[in-house]
């Protein structure tokens, strides 16, 4: 629970737009009532019997999270894995390393039939 206290702090002074914090699903009511009592925003991935994830901050980043889906992260296309990691306000180096990795270079007839597109 200090971690989710330490989160919302963050939160609340404007360091984060978006949190995700992963947590034991016992402590799901705890966390659903802090956040309620505070007026923020969430919503709840379940993981597993155990675990859940809980999305929260600016209702228009849980409205992106919310038209991806609740699925699993290892589900997220690259493009969405990028978008995440940007809104969770991960170094944007990085993730744009990261997703060149994820996402192959086009074949060459894709990119030149887009090309010719323009």
């Amino acid at each position: 629970m200090q971690v989710l206290v330490h989160h919302i702090y963050e939160y609340k002074k404007g360091l984060r737009d978006l949190v995700l914090h992963t947590m034991p699903r016992t402590q799901l009511h705890e966390a659903e009532r802090r956040l309620q009592r505070q007026n923020i925003a969430y919503l709840v991935q379940p993981l597993s019997s155990t675990q859940v994830n809980i999305f929260f901050g600016r209702p228009e980043c849980l409205g992106v999270i919310d038209r991806i889906g609740l699925k699993p992260l290892y589900c997220y296309t690259p493009e969405e894995d990028f978008i995440l990691g940007i809104m969770l306000g991960y170094d944007r180096k990085l993730q744009c390393e990261r997703f060149l990795r994820m996402r192959p270079k086009p074949a060459a007839k894709v990119a030149e039939r887009c090309a010719s597109a323009h």
